[in-house]
């Protein structure tokens, strides 16, 4: 395998939009998904890359999920159907671009030498209505996710440099049969497969958000949909 970090991005909560609007997509918003790319080295640490934040640290961000990967791979795709041409990297929010990595081959657990820092692949990411908002697209992240093109976050085991260019090489992968896919479906339908979402729930490196979350609907019965999460503000309450 043959892999790549192409691009690496930070930024910090802003806010946008325009007070008294009366269009859900264009009311005050306030995200951190507008990241800019960095040319040379940066540090990163345990639970963000240097010059990174989050809006809403409880949700995106720490231990778990100090880096959002995204792969190059799926851009052409985005920018023919969004009619969006020179769709630039660092559009859908993410710290890392990478090429050669992409969420079938990528596995829960997988641990990769980047640069100096060795990280460790923890969830799919569950795109937020705010990447809608960002580009104007209503459905985009309702998208993302039915095409399985979300990304995925990385814990950080060891910190170090990073830099464009440096070659993503796989050290281990303890969880083979869990790609980044197969969790992210197993997570959306966990009471027709309630023995799949049970062995998810039990591998160790899986975000101990994501194991919560996988026992709580175990436990439970899931019966609820991702509307509130895909959607959120974007769409009218009355």
């Amino acid at each position: 395998m043959s892999a790549t970090l192409l691009s690496i991005q930070v930024g910090q909560p802003r806010q946008m939009g325009t007070p008294g609007a009366t269009e859900p997509m264009q009311r005050p918003w306030v995200s951190a998904i507008f990241k800019a790319p960095l040319s040379g080295p940066v540090w990163l640490g345990r639970t963000q890359l240097e010059g990174d934040a989050q809006a809403e640290p409880d949700i995106h961000g720490g231990g778990d999920k100090a880096v959002l990967v995204y792969a190059s791979e799926h851009y052409p795709l985005w920018e023919q159907e969004l009619d969006l041409p020179g769709f630039a990297f660092g559009a859908f929010g993410e710290n890392f671009t990478t090429t050669g990595l992409t969420e079938s081959s990528v596995c829960i657990g997988d641990v990769y030498q980047v640069g100096e820092a060795l990280v460790q692949v923890t969830q799919p990411r569950q795109p937020c209505w705010k990447v809608s908002r960002r580009w104007g697209v209503k459905d985009l992240s309702a998208r993302m996710e039915r095409t399985s093109r979300t990304g995925w976050y990385l814990r950080v085991l060891q910190e170090g440099r990073v830099s464009p260019g440096d070659a993503i090489r796989l050290v281990e992968r303890p969880e083979p049969d869990w790609t980044v896919t197969r969790a992210t479906l197993v997570m959306g339908s966990v009471q027709s497969d309630l023995p799949a979402a049970e062995r998810l729930a039990a591998c160790p490196s899986l975000s101990a958000s994501w194991q919560a979350s996988l026992q709580k609907r175990i436990a439970r019965g899931y019966s609820g949909s991702a509307a509130r999460r895909l959607v959120g503000p974007n769409a009218s309450q009355e």
